[in-house]
């Protein structure tokens, strides 16, 4: 994997970088949009691509469970096996392990759990995670990890901190000279000091990338926007930074502020389906009863395929009324959301006009959001 840094804003350290995998280049800030199982849900590989996708982000966990690893690989890979010729990141499956199995046991070894599908045990060492992903032949695969739940103790946040140095150094080991490129995972909950170490030794061991793990995992935001500044400045700056599972449009935006190139997040798709709705004028709830007869679209002037077509009268009706078209629209219109900001960002940023876009972002957010307390009879 290539990384060039392209353009650095001059007030501040948002930044525009292209990285080359080896499905094509991918121009930085990037948001992936989450396709656990091998398909970002309600849509086709042709919609992402229209939408502006250039990268998504596929789950180990959910992919070594079900179809399984050697189904794909003898499929062709996941590209082929998914129709999609971009790039793909895979997340080893440390979150999922240990926010999804039904129990699960930590070794030095690694990690024996009981599948939340089934109930089957499974063992995952590091070394199995970069096998599964070498099978799967993503262009980035992640180091397995383990991902700490918030509130942690000091102690328990300092004995996981060691043992994901441990597992990354056994990652390493297993990838060898793979063509695919490995980042490393930075841990240690909002303990400045154990994310600094961590940083610290896996940049010793190497990566191609370098990702912060378990944040906006119930710790307040001021909490994690600390944690991000503090460590987002100590990344090596000729690498990738990658925020993992974050976040929400304001979180994206300070993200980019302080040197972040990569998010991936549930949040636009997710919230699709719950009849959430992202505007630059803050978020909307399509069931609430003021939109029933509202015949215009969700955002004036978006160009995306469900505002160009249909009204949020209409919208709302499919959503009441629990029609598949619904998730499908709204998703298409959260994607293209998340996507154009991304790309508006890009170009701040090359302009050195990224506060002046920071400001205008949060000044029209702010000024339009829609109370949650409407009724939506």
């Amino acid at each position: 994997m290539d990384f060039q840094v392209v353009h650095k804003d001059r007030y501040c350290d948002a930044r525009n970088c292209r990285m080359t995998t080896l499905h094509g280049a991918v121009e930085t800030p990037v948001f992936m949009p989450v396709g656990t199982q091998a398909t970002v849900k309600g849509l086709s590989p042709e919609e992402l691509e229209a939408l502006g996708a250039t990268m998504i982000l596929g789950n180990t966990y959910h992919l070594y469970l079900r179809p399984g690893a050697d189904r794909i690989e003898r499929l062709g890979g996941l590209h082929r096996f998914m129709h999609w010729d971009r790039s793909i990141l895979t997340d080893s499956g440390g979150f999922q392990v240990f926010s999804l199995a039904k129990t699960r046991e930590i070794r030095e070894e690694g990690v024996v759990f009981q599948s939340h599908i089934d109930g089957s045990r499974h063992a995952i060492r590091p070394e199995d995670a970069v096998r599964v992903q070498l099978q799967l032949g993503s262009d980035i695969m992640m180091c397995f990890d383990e991902c700490t739940a918030y509130p942690v103790s000091r102690e328990y946040a300092e004995e996981s901190v060691m043992r994901t140095i441990r597992w990354a150094k056994r990652c390493m080991a297993a990838h060898g000279l793979a063509a695919q490129a490995i980042f490393g995972i930075v841990q240690g909950s909002v303990f400045l000091d154990l994310r600094e170490l961590c940083l610290e030794k896996l940049m010793e061991t190497g990566f191609d990338g370098y990702a912060l793990g378990s944040l906006s995992v119930g710790e307040p935001k001021e909490i994690m926007m600390e944690v991000l500044e503090f460590m987002v400045s100590r990344m090596p700056s000729e690498k990738p930074r990658y925020l993992m599972g974050v976040g929400t449009p304001e979180d994206l935006v300070e993200g980019v502020r302080l040197g972040v190139d990569m998010f991936d997040c549930v949040m636009p798709t997710r919230n699709a389906r719950n009849g959430m709705l992202f505007t630059s004028r803050g978020d909307i709830h399509i069931k609430n009863r003021r939109h029933a007869d509202d015949g215009g679209p969700i955002e004036e002037n978006c160009s995306c395929y469900t505002c160009r077509r249909f009204s949020r009268a209409y919208l709302r009706h499919l959503y009441m009324a629990r029609e598949l078209l619904a998730y499908r629209l709204n998703t298409i219109h959260n994607l293209h959301y998340y996507l154009k900001l991304m790309a508006d960002m890009r170009d701040a940023v090359r302009s050195d006009t990224f506060l002046e876009f920071r400001r205008n972002f949060h000044d029209a957010r702010n000024s339009g959001a829609e109370k949650d307390s409407e009724t939506s009879g």
